[in-house]
């Protein structure tokens, strides 16, 4: 069967045309997260040689190796060689970000059995949808997520680009008076004692080697935030059509049971896999939630400071710089508590809409287990950092409220 609903076309049949709107919702996180060597392969898969798999591990230890080296040769630097106080910290929040970078992609690695485990109920799900209506639910979820990755990733690559080429170039080359040479900055010194980078080559290949870190950086970064919001997205979507089927409980739908019993228990069955599928995507990003809020409410501090330190030097463009990245930091939180908010919402609006419908039309004691899926709405699994906080607009604003708090310390002790 062929629909057409607005400018979409949906086509099911019995083939596997599900795999190609499932691979249309995780599309953007594959993107990303394939060459990091975090995308999973796909189990029972006799097409992945071993070739592949060793490939892919090479992938995984070039960026432990980027992220480790310039963590190790900058931290150094900044304990030892620095002794400005403000230049200190000014090397403070790229080292955070660096240890964040590092332990999202150690939880996300660790996590690639959830990843597949959720690609694989994306596949599920889309497999059993077969009503136009509910497809048309989705794909406008599934759009949602693609809009949310988007920004994301227009943000983050954007700051990225602003702080490992435009701010390095424009700086232009820094004299060293004793030895009568010129040479690059590099976004992070090295500490001296592990080698010397104001020589060719051994400062272009620095610079290239932490221009390739920035790139993994900020690439875990966008992944961790796309698997966010597509997984949740994705969530919010089978939310949408259990409230679709409870519209029909009563009177059905062309596709659905003549009897109500078996509807009741088609809904339920929907009800218990979405929650499952909630409970799992949870358990894959609560690690890099917790990461998330920690580091960005550390770094938010940090840049905010830097955006008044470098205006007052009339430094505009290190201003636009850290701007752009404050930006991009505070958009990767507020998604992650955008999110969680909406799907706190979804499920909440999920009981109302048990209650609201014709409840009463139903003989005998056939609607108690409306009741059940009424309280497990409103104590469904939430999405949290670390089971620490929830995640949820509320929370974002106490995160914004911790980060100027900590602003105003620090510009009163510096």
């Amino acid at each position: 069967m062929i629909t057409k609903y607005d400018n979409y076309t949906y086509v099911n049949d019995d083939g596997d045309n599900y795999k190609k709107y499932a691979n249309l919702t995780t599309e953007p996180n594959r993107w990303i997260l394939e060459p990091l060597g975090i995308w999973p392969l796909k189990r029972g898969s006799t097409e992945v040689s071993w070739k592949d798999r060793c490939f892919r591990r090479g992938k995984s230890g070039i960026f432990y190796f980027l992220m480790i080296f310039v963590f190790i040769s900058c931290a150094p630097y900044v304990i030892l060689e620095v002794e400005n106080i403000y230049d200190k910290l000014k090397l403070t929040g790229p080292l955070s970000f660096c240890a964040m970078a590092i332990l999202k992609y150690i939880f996300l690695t660790i996590r690639k059995e959830e990843i597949q485990c959720c690609i694989e109920s994306i596949e599920m799900d889309w497999k059993k949808t077969t009503h136009f209506e509910d497809e048309r639910i989705m794909i406008e979820k599934v759009y949602s997520g693609r809009r949310l990755v988007t920004i994301c990733i227009v943000f983050t690559y954007g700051a990225a680009s602003f702080y490992y080429i435009v701010l390095p170039l424009t700086s232009g080359k820094v004299l060293a008076p004793d030895m009568n040479i010129t040479y690059r900055p590099v976004p992070f010194p090295v500490a001296s004692f592990l080698m010397d980078i104001r020589y060719s080559p051994t400062n272009e290949i620095v610079i290239f080697i932490q221009c390739l870190y920035g790139f993994a950086a900020h690439s875990i970064a966008a992944g961790a935030c796309s698997l966010a919001a597509v997984f949740t997205m994705h969530a919010c979507g089978q939310l949408q059509v259990l409230m679709n089927w409870l519209e029909h409980l009563l009177d059905g739908r062309e596709d659905m049971c003549s009897n109500v019993d078996e509807r009741m228990a088609s809904i339920i069955q929907q009800h218990v896999r979405t929650l499952n599928f909630i409970s799992l995507t949870e358990n894959l990003l609560h690690e890099v939630s917790l990461v998330e809020v920690v580091g960005c409410t550390l770094n938010m501090c940090l840049l905010g400071y830097y955006c008044i330190m470098e205006w007052n030097k009339t430094e505009r463009l290190g201003c636009l710089t850290y701007g752009i990245i404050l930006t991009s930091v505070t958009f990767n939180i507020f998604i992650f508590c955008y999110i969680g908010e909406l799907l706190m919402e979804q499920c909440k609006i999920l009981g109302e809409r048990s209650y609201a419908i014709d409840w009463y039309r139903l003989p005998g004691k056939k609607s108690q287990p409306l009741i059940l899926l009424i309280a497990m709405s409103r104590t469904t699994t939430k999405l949290t950092a670390g089971n620490f906080m929830e995640l949820s607009l509320s929370s974002f604003s106490d995160i914004i409220k911790s980060s100027v708090a900590y602003l105003n310390m620090l510009r009163t002790l510096t």
